[in-house]
């Protein structure tokens, strides 16, 4: 078993020593030992900071929280709850991936600009490897995409265009994206409440199933609707360039 001092414990779950005394305090994870005067923690400790960050991630509040560990503690079997925590976290689709060195990346798209590299970060294109200031190698997260603009940058398309539209890309897809998530939530709720959490076998499968054809017919659906809203715009466009450049030799003539 592993052992952690608090500052620890907080850094490998990705929270603060702060809301681990608070969640102490409050019940949610056991009392640490006591080895005179430092507190030592485990990896039961660890776990319920897992469960708990991806618990408030997805809307519950602390009471809710609390008394899903209740219920657990009392013996309840939630088994089927936590099966349904991996496949809500679970990503909604893996794109290919590859590591790569800091030369290769920079050779790769003609720049070793970090503002430029760091706005790749933060549209979730690329990843720095280590916690350096000065990463020696990133993965990138989405080769497909990366190939693509790469495409578009031989083409003349500077990396500045590409992650201006990277970037609007994000936000219409967030808009989407909430959407669809938000209408499987007010499903899931219907007749009940938010915060509800299946309590016995058929109530979590049927939650296992409609979270699992809520993924299948929402990556069909967006993917389709964005192929038709592409012909329309682009017919649309056309159109109106064309229109343009009519405009334009008649003003010459």
């Amino acid at each position: 078993m592993t052992e952690y001092r608090i500052d620890d414990l907080a850094q490998a779950a990705g929270t603060t020593t702060r809301n681990v005394r608070g969640y102490q305090d409050r019940g949610l994870i056991p009392r640490p030992e006591r080895r005179g005067r430092i507190a030592i923690y485990g990896d039961e400790h660890l776990s319920r900071l897992h469960v708990i960050n991806d618990l408030l991630g997805r809307g519950f509040t602390m009471t809710h929280i609390a008394e899903f560990f209740e219920r657990m503690e009392q013996g309840e079997d939630l088994a089927e709850v936590l099966g349904l925590r991996e496949l809500v976290t679970a990503p909604w689709s893996r794109t290919p991936s590859e590591t790569v060195s800091v030369e290769e990346l920079y050779e790769l798209l003609g720049t070793d600009d970090a503002g430029l590299l760091e706005r790749m970060r933060a549209s979730g294109l690329i990843e720095p490897i280590g916690d350096g200031a000065l990463p020696e190698q990133y993965t990138i997260t989405d080769t497909e995409s990366i190939d693509g603009y790469v495409r578009l940058m031989a083409n003349g398309m500077p990396l500045s265009y590409v992650l201006d539209l990277q970037e609007k890309l994000d936000e219409d897809m967030q808009r989407a994206a909430h959407t669809l998530v938000s209408a499987g939530r007010s499903a899931i709720t219907e007749g009940r409440f938010d915060g509800w959490i299946p309590e016995v076998g058929e109530e979590s499968e049927w939650a296992s199933d409609f979270l699992s054809e809520l993924r299948r017919t929402g990556r069909v659906t967006a993917h389709n609707t964005l192929y038709r809203a592409l012909d329309r715009e682009l017919s649309r466009q056309l159109d109106d360039y064309l229109a343009v450049a009519r405009d334009r030799k008649h003003h010459r003539d």
